[in-house]
């Protein structure tokens, strides 16, 4: 049986999921089912576990950035947060990613 999709609002760059609009400012409303916030809750999470890494690595002077695995994984984070956010997303939202071009290699509807 499929679960029921709720409507959410998505705050990417707080790393928020609310399920009331007058809750904290956001950018992105989303129907996602429980099993869709648990996987963004987990890319949110993973974001916020290597924002420390990213901040104990700005003290090693000798890793440049660009050879960095963190900034590897925050990368794929963003886009798998903007993949589900797309996917799940009002038409707002999806047009509003689309002109973002973060997901160039997406293939649109």
């Amino acid at each position: 049986m499929e679960q029921q999709k709720k409507t959410y609002y998505i705050s990417v760059g707080a790393g928020e999921i609310m399920s009331t609009p007058s809750a904290s400012p956001w950018e992105f409303k989303i129907e996602a089912n429980d099993d869709e916030i648990t996987i963004l809750r987990e890319i949110f999470d993973s974001n916020q576990d290597n924002s420390i890494d990213d901040f104990l690595r700005a003290h090693v002077p000798f890793v440049e950035y660009s050879h960095d695995p963190t900034n590897d994984q925050h990368d794929q984070n963003l886009i798998r947060t903007y993949s589900m956010i797309y996917e799940l997303g009002d038409q707002e939202a999806r047009e509003h990613i689309k002109s973002m071009g973060i997901l160039n290699d997406f293939k649109s509807e």
